[in-house]
């Protein structure tokens, strides 16, 4: 058995938020090492080549959640990150007819306003109390949660400044915040729109990665959760990152390494290794083993604790509830390389709005029905589908008159009812999601020239992500702020001294956000009386 000089710091998994933690941990000072049982980094934001001259962003697949403080700090786009806007989006209707989003107000009122002009005036009242909402959260998003039942004096500080958040919300809106916090996005749009096309264009972004269905409590989080993104300042704004997803990855390894950091790809960790209480280092799957002073996990709770770490070091109550944290898979993914740009009778030609997202849900009713099919083991029959062409802005994803298309699925259960999965029913379902496509472009699947299907259990498989579960965790209340992932070990520490949670299964949840990461670099600098670079 071979054994690796010792680091101060060793993060299990180059995911990004393993990354950003790596990043900060480095330009503090410390000797950081990534270990990343892939070969290749990124975790869930990457860029493939899985067909020749194409590239995939394939599995994440769209940029506006990362936080721009993060960006900037780090020096992303020196590594070269480009977020490119997209320019709104659309939904296409079964009777032909459609809803397009631009990112022009007045043309965004006008196209409301053809399918109710009580819709177009409402939507301003709608983005009006989302922005409330952003407001009062994002502030949230880079500290390290409150304890409630602490005492101690930062834990104390925190809730004090939670409170007067809170309190500065007024009477009126602290009652809305709690409302919407527990509503499901269905009740919450129902409170501002009549047409069944604009609330089920808004409720689409309710139900991505979440294996609840547009009526389900909660969802109305959820809705906010990928609104309060900005791209420049643009509050909801979202974008491609020019080369894939991957960009932000390959940026933040090459930050890294500038600041003294370390990328060991194809070192895939058999065991997190814990001597007397303390977390001492690892034991790659080659026997190899890494000693270090601090360990950050970047996997999600239950494959660090239920996969990773001899049970015998954990509290039984801590187990019981790692086992009960709730990250059921729900969605699939499909990238598909184009021999061409697929028409959609249902735009009109030269629209800018198929440079964004396209949906083909166009009534909430067909998401729950979506939704049913996923409680009862099966995909669904008349998916939800999230689909973009980001080679119509960014060239370098598609040979020239080529393009690629990425296709984000709601709802594909993890475990079908009628047996495991198999290459039969991978593709089975990824029939039904080009059928569903196919009924809105009759020249869709004749331009197919490659696909790639993959459902939840694929997205674990390869990505390492439980159930396929793209936030390492539902986002419900009972699993926010200082719920997430577990009560009392909400600051990113866990029971084993020296040991660390920085993926998306802490605060403030999934999304390529890097926030996760950020914050559990600062609880560690914290323990070691050092200082995060701002």
């Amino acid at each position: 058995m071979s054994r690796a000089r010792a680091v101060d710091a060793l993060v299990v998994g180059a995911g990004h938020n393993g990354l950003v933690a790596a990043c900060y941990l480095a330009r503090a000072g410390l000797s950081t090492t990534v270990v990343e049982r892939n070969p290749y980094v990124g975790g869930a934001a990457v860029s493939r080549s899985l067909y020749p001259q194409f590239t995939y962003s394939n599995c994440s697949y769209v940029c506006s959640l990362l936080r721009p403080e993060i960006m900037r700090t780090l020096e992303l786009p020196r590594h070269g990150l480009q977020v490119i806007p997209y320019e709104g989006g659309c939904t296409m209707m079964r009777d032909g007819g459609h809803l397009a989003l631009y990112d022009n107000h007045d043309a965004l009122y006008r196209e409301i306003a053809r399918h109710s002009k009580h819709d177009a005036e409402a939507y301003e009242r709608y983005s009006r109390d989302m922005i409330r909402q952003c407001k009062f959260i994002k502030p949230l998003l880079l500290r390290e949660p409150p304890d409630p039942t602490s005492f101690k004096p930062r834990d104390l500080m925190e809730l004090l400044y939670l409170a007067r958040r809170f309190h500065g919300l007024g009477e009126r809106g602290m009652c809305d915040t709690l409302r919407f916090w527990t509503m499901s996005a269905a009740d919450f749009l129902d409170e501002y729109f009549e047409s069944e096309i604009v609330k089920a264009h808004l409720a689409g972004s309710s139900i991505i990665g979440t294996a609840l269905g547009p009526r389900s409590p909660g969802t109305a989080y959820v809705l906010l959760h990928h609104y309060m993104g900005d791209i420049d300042d643009t509050v909801g704004a979202w974008g491609f990152a020019r080369g894939g997803m991957g960009s932000i990855s390959n940026a933040l390894a090459a930050s890294l390494q500038e600041s003294g950091g370390e990328v060991r790809t194809g070192a895939g960790v058999e065991r997190i290794l814990v001597r007397g209480g303390r977390a001492v280092g690892v034991r790659l799957q080659n026997g190899e083993e890494i000693a270090a002073r601090l360990v950050l996990s970047n996997m999600d709770l239950k494959r660090t604790f239920l996969e990773s770490i001899d049970l015998e070091w954990l509290p039984e109550e801590f187990v019981s509830r790692v086992r009960n944290f709730k990250i059921r898979g729900s969605s699939g993914k499909l990238n598909i390389a184009l021999d061409g740009l697929p028409s959609f009778p249902a735009i009109p030609a030269g629209a800018p709005c198929i440079r964004g997202d396209m949906h083909v849900t166009d009534t909430i009713e067909m998401m729950e029905r979506a939704y049913d099919d996923w409680k009862a083991g099966r995909w669904s029959r008349a998916p939800y589908i999230d689909m973009l062409i980001p080679s119509q802005i960014d060239p370098t994803m598609a040979p020239h008159g080529k393009h690629y298309m990425s296709v984000f699925v709601q709802y594909c259960p993890y475990e079908l009812a009628d047996g495991p999965w198999n290459d039969e029913r991978r593709r089975a379902f990824g029939d039904t999601v080009i059928e569903t496509i196919g009924r809105q472009s009759p020249d869709f699947k004749k331009l197919i020239l490659h696909a790639e299907i993959r459902t939840p259990w694929d997205i674990e498989r390869e990505v390492g992500l439980t159930e396929g579960n793209i936030f390492q965790g539902e986002l419900t209340m009972d699993q926010l702020l200082f719920n997430r992932p577990i009560p009392g070990y909400a600051q990113y520490r866990t029971p084993i001294r020296g040991l660390y949670l920085c993926g998306s299964s802490t605060h403030p949840g999934g999304g390529v956000m890097g926030a996760p990461g950020a914050n559990a670099a600062r609880a560690v600098l914290r323990d070691l009386g050092r200082r995060m670079a701002a």
